[in-house]
C-alpha cells in the first residue's frame, strides 16, 4: 500500500498506558500524533489507559501506531489484544514483544543463538533473609529489575554493603531480578528498521550511566555519531545487533542496546521494540543521521506492517 492509500486510513496512535513509563509515552505518542497530522495522515490520538478495548471499538481506526513504553504496552498483551480485534499494528508481534521484555527469557534466547551477552543470575524474591547467590562477577555489579524498560530501577553496585539496597529497589518492580557483571567500556546503540540497520550512536551520559534521568533530560547526555569505534568493531556491534534482533523474531523498528568491552567485543544488553520518540530519543537521532527525518521514519514504519 503506497502513502496515498495510507493516507485514507484512519490511524490510532496508542500512547501513555500504565506502565512506570507513562510520562515518556505520552511525550512520544505526542510527537508521533503531531507528526501524522502534519505528513496529511488522519490521526487520532488514543491513551491506552482505562478500557482500551472499548476505546479502540469507539476509535474505528484502521492501523494502531503503537508508542506504549513497558508494561502491557509492550510486553505483547496489547499486541495480543490488535490481533483479537483484527487492526494491524506497528513493531514486533506478541512472542517477541514478550521475549524483548523479559530479560531473563531474552538473554536466554540470546545464549542460545551463541550472541554475547554480560554474565549474570536470576534472582526470585523478595529476598526475605534468603542468603545471596554466587555472584556473575565481582563488584562492581548491575541490579535491574527482569521487565522493565528505560533504565527503569537499575542500579550499578560499587560497594557490597549497597547490594541489598539495590535489589529491594529492583524487587520492587517485580518478583525477578537480574544480577549482571559490570563491562566497563562504551555504550553503543543500533538502530534497526525492517530488518535492517539503520545506524549507530555512542551515547556518553554526565552521570554514573545512560540512566533514565539521563535518557530523559536533555543536556545530560553527549550523543557520538558514528560511534568512536575502530571499522571492524562497529561492523561487529552491528552484526551482534542485528542477530539479537532476529533471534527474538522482532520486526519493524527497534533499537539494540550494547556495551562495547575493553576488547573491543560487544555485548547485548537488551533489545527495545518500541523505543522512544521523544526530543531526546536515540532512533530519530540515528534515523537523521541515515538521512530520514521523523516524519520519514514513522512513515517507513508504517509502510513495514502494512507491507507485512
Amino acid at each position: 500500500m503506497n502513502r496515498t492509500e495510507l493516507r485514507k486510513k484512519k490511524i490510532g496512535v496508542l500512547l501513555g498506558g500504565t506502565s512506570s513509563e507513562r510520562e515518556v509515552s505520552l511525550r512520544s505518542g505526542t510527537a508521533v500524533f503531531k507528526a501524522l497530522k502534519g505528513r496529511g495522515y488522519k490521526a487520532t490520538a488514543i491513551d491506552a489507559s482505562g478500557d482500551l478495548c472499548a476505546k479502540l471499538k469507539r476509535s474505528g481506526i484502521d492501523i494502531a501506531f503503537v508508542v506504549l513504553h513497558g508494561g502491557h504496552g509492550e510486553n505483547g498483551a496489547v499486541q495480543g489484544l490488535l490481533e483479537v480485534m483484527d487492526i494491524p499494528y506497528t513493531g514486533s508481534g506478541v512472542l517477541a514483544s514478550a521475549l524483548a521484555m523479559d530479560k531473563e527469557a531474552s538473554k536466554k534466547i540470546f545464549l542460545h543463538h551463541g550472541i554475547p551477552v554480560p554474565p549474570f543470575v536470576i534472582l526470585r524474591g523478595p529476598l526475605q533473609g534468603k542468603g545471596l547467590p554466587a555472584m556473575p562477577a565481582g563488584i562492581p555489579l548491575v541490579v535491574k529489575p527482569a521487565a522493565e524498560g528505560s533504565s527503569v530501577g537499575v542500579e550499578i553496585v560499587k560497594e557490597p554493603a549497597r547490594l541489598r539496597r539495590a535489589l529491594k529497589k529492583a524487587f520492587s518492580y517485580g518478583e525477578r531480578v537480574i544480577i549482571e557483571g559490570y563491562i566497563k567500556g562504551k555504550e553503543v546503540q543500533i538502530g534497526i528498521l525492517n530488518n535492517k540497520i539503520l545506524g549507530g550512536v555512542e551515547v556518553r551520559p554526565s552521570l554514573e550511566f545512560y540512566s533514565y534521568e539521563a535518557k530523559y533530560t536533555a543536556g545530560l547526555t553527549e550523543y557520538i555519531f558514528p560511534p568512536e569505534l575502530d571499522g571492524k568493531t562497529y561492523h561487529r556491534a552491528q552484526d551482534v545487533a542485528l542477530q539479537a534482533h532476529t533471534a527474538l523474531g522482532c520486526r519493524g523498528a527497534t533499537r539494540v542496546d550494547l556495551i562495547i568491552g575493553p576488547r573491543g567485543n560487544p555485548y547485548v544488553l537488551e533489545v527495545n521494540t518500541i523505543p522512544g520518540m521523544t526530543e531526546t530519543s536515540l532512533l530519530p537521532k540515528i534515523a537523521r543521521q541515515a538521512g530520514l527525518q521523523f516524519p520519514d521514519l514513522l512513515e517507513e514504519i508504517l509502510g513495514g506492517i502494512v507491507a507485512g
